[in-house]
């Protein structure tokens, strides 16, 4: 399973997420990610804001709650066995 690396803007605190699942909506790369491979936890959508000429891309978290909602709707249907809830 793939991993990336997520920077706390505030904290610069690095922090290894497991991608279970992307999607591409208007252009923009989303990354449906959890700490944790195989337990139950908290997952969080990756927002991609830019891309690098090296092949690595900088990622935000979602945080606007419509834009959280829709993206939510998209990954809940593509990951169908996961209960996701907002």
């Amino acid at each position: 399973m793939e991993k990336v690396k997520f920077t706390a803007p505030g904290t610069q605190e690095i922090t290894e997420f497991f991608v279970l699942e992307e999607t591409k909506v208007n252009g923009t790369r989303y990354l449906f990610v959890t700490e944790e491979e195989e337990e139950d936890c908290d997952a969080y959508i990756l927002k991609e804001v830019a891309a690098e000429e090296d092949g690595e891309s900088v990622y935000e978290m979602v945080e606007d709650e419509t834009e959280l909602a829709s993206i939510g709707k998209i990954f809940a249907e593509l990951i169908e066995d996961t209960d996701i809830r907002m």
